[in-house]
């Protein structure tokens, strides 16, 4: 047993594996593919579940991986301890319906000993209770000591998820030695100390369980196998903490050395610095597989580990942003393994700085409210923090919910977890509405549907029409042997021109002819089985099920789109050249109208950069640069330099699409074939998609036309509008009304001031004494939100022990103010909880700072309800 690096580790495994007849495969993306049961990949196995279950055909019937894995169910144990990461590295073998346990069993002994020269009397095992097969095979055949074989139960050695395949599993430990143990007389293997360490799993998955307690035997057993590298890692380098496994060490020290603290010196400080490095390999890992930041799914998970990372950063005196100068230690310690990370390194330190930043700009101000209502809590002598204190943290200042709740529970402090959910059930609703996959879950329809339909032949590249014969027609859910005249239903083609929807670019329409109907195609897509569905609306006859017909693209249609969908590769490499190479593609729909394309940028573009990214796109036009398709292996497209789609999987033969030398992509949509075609190239609008993505719509040929046409229509119109003869006049008559507008304004302002000094001496007259505090309820009708803060403004000029608490009506809509004095304040008042609760009463909400806040209503019968019930609101919160 020697020494040896976890790179070293990963390959001997694999290089192993290979020799035993296993295809090599690369690590899975994070992202999982046509899988919606999971967030992210979890496990080694998980991407290959539809291998398991007979779904998908396996490129081999022996498999090996090394599968990058995200866990976030122990986030909060991350840092507390040394063992827990939310990143990990999943060596595994396969057999889909080939070997089992005699071979499973004899080559993991073998890796152990032969390879890595483990020694043997430090190896146990374990085995299901009544395994007496395995048992057999690891003494008998094997030659291990019966007396390091351990028996365990169901918990612990049979692997089993609800029904499907399951089975009886056998684990190798590594002994550690008396000194890591706890000991108690009964320590040994499956004891709860560090002395046993766990680190292979071989599950043999030979029943299907109907989840109702019974286990047929499968015709065709299956091996799943499962052994941490950091955990093998950590015994081979005999050291017994994860974070000082070589790659992960280094990335530690890279956080040491950025943050001044070193590990070691201080328990307390430790717990940060393997945070940032756990958190920071995840990060890395997960925006190369294209997880963006967000406020939901995974893009929260890559969100809240972010800023629990940069929120450890300050406890450590780094109140300035560093996490992506982790990156470049990232990238170095693994890119030899995973090559997507250095390809992606200029995008991934760009969004990491971007979202610290933007979460800086809040935390200051969240951490200041934050410790201030735990302050309140404390003093009231509750333990549990209002549930509405964490909502508006986590909804004005971006203060995720976890990242509350360990804060406060670092004071003893636990949330009202029901009332913060009661108040983000709205969110969350938009949220699930967004995530829910309708396209994803039509298609498991069809698919079903169409099962045993051969894959459509597409040769829309080269025609717009062909002779084809039906497949296939479905109605409403159903295959049918025909349609008539007033039907619409799915029909599958053998053979087709018509491009199914995909990769951004809309499907093709047109029709389809027999010699006994005439069809209309409103619309194509596709299925998982290459099938293309052809939308179709009878309008004669009937079709039938072998008939042939033949099919006819809207040709001026396809052309527009061609156009559309080669300027969208004209902008995206337009947008590498101005902005930097950390521009990938985020989305995009390519339709006749338009283009809009969604990038991965960080800041809204200048007038300078769109004029710029313009002109650049113009020029490839002007000049008539050929478009030519390719395919071609993908490395040696990579070779190329092409631009593949980000967080993208590829087969081993791809097809590129160039425009000279100054696009490159991994492309299967429609283009056309000389940039001359496209016309002219001009973008419509620039906007903000989600954080860190940016979206550009544009047109071109006719498109352009029509855009001019519209703009100096509406330029006319404007003119028209203003009484003007010539439409140049147009910017500067627009000028004089909007100095015209702002000197109203303040003479509206000036006015207001007036009326809110007037009526500020007759409130003080009915103002009520609460405690030893006056307090001015009042109610306006016709009064805006400005006016009412203007009031309050003017009461706390004339007295600082005093609570105002003011609204304004205007038709259905109820605006309130409300104010506290110093003096009042120090008496327990606080504006933005009085008038939280006073709206509440009228069906609204809102809320503020101690001094000052605003609240919307929604019931004006309960207006009055509201403002009588302050007295009791601001007497109960007075000392």
């Amino acid at each position: 047993m020697k020494w040896t690096g976890l790179n070293e580790l990963r390959e001997m495994y694999l290089s192993f594996f290979e020799s035993k007849g296993h295809l090599r495969l690369p690590s899975f993306s994070l992202i999982p593919k046509d899988d919606n049961s999971l967030l992210l990949i979890n496990s080694g196995m998980a991407p290959m579940k539809k291998y398991f279950t007979g779904e998908v055909t396996p490129p081999r019937k022996r498999v090996t991986t090394c599968q990058k894995c995200i866990r976030t169910g122990d986030i909060e144990n991350v840092g507390i301890t040394d063992r827990h990461g939310t990143f990990f590295e999943m060596l595994g073998n396969f057999s889909f319906g080939d070997y089992f346990k005699h071979e499973a069993i004899a080559w993991a002994w073998e890796f152990c000993t032969k390879v890595l020269e483990l020694p043997e009397d430090k190896l146990w095992v374990t085995i299901y209770i009544d395994d007496d097969e395995a048992y057999d095979i690891w003494t008998k055949e094997v030659g291990v000591d019966p007396s390091h074989i351990v028996r365990l139960g169901k918990e612990d050695n049979f692997w089993e998820h609800g029904s499907g395949p399951c089975g009886p599993c056998s684990e190798i430990y590594f002994d550690r030695g008396e000194e890591h143990g706890c000991g108690k007389p009964t320590c040994g293997v499956g004891c709860d100390c560090d002395r046993y360490v766990e680190f292979w799993n071989v599950v043999f998955s030979q029943f299907n369980s109907d989840g109702k307690g019974n286990y047929p035997p499968m015709e065709h057993p299956n091996i799943d196998t499962g052994m941490g590298l950091e955990r093998l890692a950590c015994i081979m380098q005999g050291v017994d903490n994860l974070f000082l496994v070589d790659t992960v060490q280094n990335i530690t020290k890279q956080v040491s050395k950025l943050t001044g603290v070193n590990y070691g010196d201080d328990e307390k400080k430790d717990i940060s610095l393997r945070v940032i490095t756990d958190h920071m390999r995840s990060a890395v890992f997960m925006i190369a597989d294209g997880v963006m930041p967000s406020n939901e799914g995974r893009g929260y998970v890559l969100r809240r580990l972010l800023r629990r990372a940069a929120r450890h950063g300050r406890l450590l005196g780094m109140h300035e942003t560093f996490l992506y100068k982790i990156v470049d230690t990232v990238v170095h310690e693994n890119q030899g393994a995973y090559p997507e990370l250095a390809e992606k390194r200029d995008m991934i330190t760009k969004l990491i700085r971007v979202e610290e930043e933007s979460f800086a700009r809040t935390i200051d101000q969240g951490l200041q409210l934050l410790n201030g209502y735990m302050d309140e809590t404390v003093k009231s002598g509750k333990t549990v923090f209002p549930g509405e204190d964490a909502f508006r943290l986590s909804d004005t200042y971006g203060f995720p919910i976890d990242l509350t709740k360990e804060i406060v529970a670092e004071r003893g402090l636990t949330v009202d977890e029901e009332e913060f959910g009661r108040l983000m059930r709205e969110q969350r609703e938009r949220a699930r509405a967004a995530r829910k996959n309708a396209g994803a879950d039509a298609w498991a329809g069809e698919s079903n549907v169409l099962d045993g339909v051969p894959e459509t032949e597409f040769l829309g590249y080269e025609t717009l029409e062909a002779e084809a014969k039906v497949l296939a027609i479905v109605r409403d859910g159903a295959r049918v042997e025909s349609a008539t005249a007033g039907d619409e239903v799915l029909l599958v083609l053998d053979r087709t021109p018509f491009y199914g929807e995909s990769g951004g670019q809309v499907g093709d329409t047109g029709s389809i002819e027999s010699e006994d109907a005439v069809l209309e195609v409103t619309n194509t897509t596709k299925n998982q089985a290459k099938n293309f569905l052809h939308h179709v609306a009878v309008q004669a006859g009937e079709i039938r099920v072998g008939d042939k017909v033949k099919a006819a693209v809207n040709a001026d249609r396809r052309a527009a789109i061609m156009r559309n969908h080669t300027a969208a590769h004209l902008l995206q490499a337009a947008l590498r050249r101005v902005l930097g190479t950390h521009v990938e593609q985020a989305g995009q729909l390519v339709n006749d109208k338009r283009v809009r394309f969604d990038f991965t940028h960080f800041s809204a573009l200048t007038k300078e950069e769109l004029k710029k990214v313009e002109e650049l796109v113009n020029h490839e036009i002007l000049s008539a640069v050929p478009v030519e398709s390719r395919e071609m292996p993908i490395e040696e497209a990579r070779k190329l330099g092409a631009m593949a789609l980000f967080g993208e999987k590829y087969g081993k033969v791809v097809r590129v699409v160039s425009a000279g030398d100054f696009s490159k992509e991994f492309c299967g949509g429609t283009h056309v074939s000389n940039t001359a075609q496209l016309g002219l190239f001009r973008i419509v609008s620039e906007s903000s998609v989600a954080a860190g993505v940016r979206r550009i719509e544009a047109v071109t040929g006719t498109n352009v036309l029509a855009l001019l046409d519209e703009t100096t229509q509406m330029v006319e119109d404007a003119a028209r509008e203003l009484k003007l003869n010539n439409p140049a006049e147009l910017v500067h008559r627009i000028g004089q009304l909007s100095a015209e507008l702002k000197e109203k304004e303040r003479e509206v302002e000036s006015l207001n001031a007036k009326l809110a000094a007037m009526r500020v001496e007759s409130l003080f007259s009915s103002a009520k004494d609460v405690k030893g505090v006056q307090l001015i309820t009042a109610r306006f009708s016709g009064v805006e939100p400005a006016a009412l803060r203007v009031m309050c403004d003017k009461v706390l000029e004339r007295s600082q022990n005093c609570v105002a608490v003011i609204a304004g009506v205007n038709g259905e809509k109820i605006n309130i103010a409300a104010c506290a004095g110093k003096d009042a304040q120090a008496k327990g008042a606080h504006a933005g909880k009085i008038v939280r609760s006073v709206a509440a009463v009228a069906g609204g909400s809102g809320g503020g700072r101690p001094d000052s806040a605003m609240a919307g209503a929604k019931d004006v019968s309960k207006l009055d309800d509201a403002l009588s019930a302050a007295e009791k609101i601001v007497a109960d919160m007075l000392k």
